[in-house]
């Protein structure tokens, strides 16, 4: 009992680090501090610890630090969960990618520093990461057996809500990879206005940094439309269904959170607040749709 106690203790505490690596990595992009130790990784400036610590060094280092914490809290996580509950059907998947994702986001951020990468490259820093903190977080809930309170394969689920859900899952991997893209790009100030590019006017994208911010809101506004779709479908067929129907529902207002902060991004001249509750809010949203996978891959199948 002591040690189911203690292993959803570290599954909590994983879980809130990889949160903060995901804001943490966010914070570095938006404050410019990727350089704060130079080239020097897993050393800054050559050093332990540097003499002299500037803001940016200061959040870089922070940010190793959180990260390096998390590797090894992960880590941990998945021995103790292969020992303790492996017997699950999908421990070992998530395992595999919990340990797995964390050491490509550690290789790339690694790389990034010394090699300084393009922006292409490090856009999918964001995305690898998320792909690790969602499987610590299904991992975590696994643990904690939340399903147990119901009998997921009483769940019967049809297949347009399958499909649209790991269709909606797969799509909002391409609408976080342009979002991150904008931030690398330094595209976040491209256009002046929102939702159009410029102020009163329908015009195609100018530049470069204009295509990056307009095609990251038409793929947002794509999310949005079909996922307030889903919602409704959802509310509509799965009432009975408490998980279903609030689980959407909460799904629904992280998009309205995500499509506002985005917004008050552009207005308020990238406020940093702004900006981390952005990433923060996509992070939830896919977390809880990857849950949602999760239990339609238990529930049985009504055609």
């Amino acid at each position: 009992m002591l040690k189911e106690k203690n292993l959803k203790w570290l599954s909590v505490f994983t879980t809130i680090l990889m949160l903060f690596v995901q804001i943490g990595g966010a914070l570095v992009t938006k404050t410019g501090s990727a350089d704060g130790c130079g080239r020097s990784w897993p050393l800054c400036h050559g050093k332990i610890m540097p003499t002299y610590i500037p803001k940016e060094t200061l959040i870089e280092l922070a940010h190793r630090g959180v990260s390096g914490l998390a590797l090894l809290s992960v880590t941990w996580l998945v021995i103790l969960s292969m020992k303790h509950i492996g017997h699950k059907r999908e421990t070992k998947f998530l395992c595999i990618m919990s340990i797995g994702f964390i050491f490509a986001q550690a290789l790339i951020g690694a790389a990034a520093v010394v090699w300084q990468q393009n922006s292409f490259i490090l856009a999918l820093h964001f995305g690898i990461s998320l792909i690790s903190y969602s499987s610590v977080f299904l991992l975590m809930l696994l643990i904690f057996e939340v399903d147990q309170k119901f009998d997921a394969t009483k769940l019967i689920i049809k297949n347009p809500l399958r499909y649209h859900t790991v269709g909606l899952t797969s799509f909002i991997y391409f609408v976080i990879y342009s979002g991150a893209l904008v931030r690398h790009t330094k595209a976040s100030l491209a256009c002046s206005t929102w939702p159009l590019c410029q102020p009163g006017k329908f015009q195609m994208p100018q530049n470069f940094y204009e295509w990056v911010q307009m095609s990251h809101r038409t793929l947002a506004l794509i999310l949005f439309i079909w996922l307030a779709y889903i919602t409704y479908h959802a509310v509509k067929n799965y009432a009975q269904y408490r998980v279903i129907k609030y689980g959407y529902l909460t799904a629904f207002i992280l998009i309205c959170l995500q499509v506002t902060t985005g917004a008050l991004t552009v207005f308020s001249g990238v406020n940093l607040y702004i900006a981390l509750l952005h990433a923060l809010f996509i992070t939830l949203l896919f977390g809880l749709l990857c849950y949602f996978i999760l239990l339609i891959s238990r529930a049985k199948l009504r055609q």
